[in-house]
């Protein structure tokens, strides 16, 4: 929370915020997305939807990020007569760190796909995401 930031909510809607603040199930509007005026798991994961697509996406790219560089770590010990590494010995070793911290693409993937996700997919009480229950073409300000 920031006070006076356009990128924070106000201090007072800390939180998940309210159902009707969130246009959700009975409070939806008709306009609302079909997931948004619904119940339960259904709604839980729309309501969460942002958080749970980049987590994927982060998971899945650093673990075949580490995949890849784990077959390309084991060949150079390979063709050096030195001893082949496990997958957990190359995740926990230094070359591993390198080449992840240094991974800029991923920054700007990141982004890029936060971006367009964003129009789409919702994280219930978040400042960055509109309200759950918003149309797709309504923008957080609007919302």
């Amino acid at each position: 929370m920031q006070k006076g930031s356009t990128e924070s909510k106000e201090l007072d809607q800390v939180g998940p915020e309210s159902d009707e603040d969130q246009a959700i199930g009975e409070h939806a509007q008709p306009n609302s997305p079909a997931w948004a005026k619904v119940t339960g798991v259904r709604l839980w994961l729309y309501s969460n939807s942002l958080l749970l697509v980049m987590g994927t996406i982060f998971f899945a790219s650093w673990f075949a990020q580490s995949v890849t560089g784990w077959s390309a770590y084991n060949d150079e010990q390979v063709l050096h007569r030195a001893a082949e590494v496990s997958w957990f010995g190359y995740v926990t070793g230094a070359e591993f760190w390198e080449a992840t911290l240094q991974n800029w693409q991923s920054e700007f993937l990141a982004v890029g796909t936060m971006a367009i996700f964003s129009v789409y997919l919702r994280q219930r009480g978040s400042a960055q995401s509109k309200p759950v229950g918003c149309p797709h073409d309504k923008t957080a300000v609007e919302g």
